[in-house]
């Protein structure tokens, strides 16, 4: 009878700690990106909403670490989404509410060879005409913008180095509102769309 008692309890104890490690089993699941790897998430609080970006530091090294230092430091807090263009892109991170435009670092070598495409709700570095001179700009693309693919000879390309996992309807709203020229910039929001903090999750 004894044996049975302890048996039985023993039998609960195994059963019970399997349940735990399934559960934090789960939770791991959730923080890892399909190679297995753990992901970084930083969530973007806007003044219309929040969006959160899953980030591909396997792809994107150098991309997703730039980001990160200017998202740890502080940096985007307070700017706004300037240039606005439904079917096409948000393109944020650059500018004050007042349009004055932030001091950066040095520009980043640019990553679009890294085999991520700049479909619809993905995150990739803005730049000018020279393709290693992305700094903290970014855009999240409002639908699949082939266009900006790298093509090995014949386009350098627009990195992508995340993409939304939360937030998209946020994505729609902002690249729904009214825009004007403002400072000689076009695909300005009439009324500014602020980020007021990106924090890694």
């Amino acid at each position: 009878m004894n044996c049975r008692f302890w048996f039985s309890v023993l039998l609960t104890a195994v059963a019970l700690a399997a349940g735990c490690d399934k559960k934090a089993g789960e939770g791991k699941t959730e923080q890892m990106d399909k190679t297995g790897m753990n992901s970084k998430r930083v969530k973007l609080e806007t003044s219309m909403g929040d969006i959160v970006i899953e980030l591909n530091e396997k792809a994107a090294p150098v991309t997703v670490k730039n980001f990160l230092r200017y998202a740890e430091e502080g940096f985007y807090d307070g700017t706004v989404f300037h240039r606005v263009i439904p079917g096409f892109m948000i393109q944020g991170g650059g500018f004050t509410a007042d349009m004055k435009k932030k001091q950066t670092h040095p520009p980043i070598v640019n990553e679009a060879g890294n085999g991520l495409k700049n479909e619809r709700g993905t995150i990739a570095m803005a730049r000018t005409n020279n393709p290693d001179s992305a700094t903290a700009q970014f855009f999240i693309n409002h639908k699949d913008n082939g266009n900006l693919n790298y093509i090995a000879g014949r386009s350098a390309g627009y990195a992508v180095f995340g993409r939304v996992i939360e937030g998209m309807a946020v994505v729609d709203v902002i690249a729904a509102v009214k825009t004007t020229i403002r400072r000689g910039m076009r695909d300005v929001p009439v009324e500014p769309v602020v980020i007021k903090s990106a924090k890694l999750q």
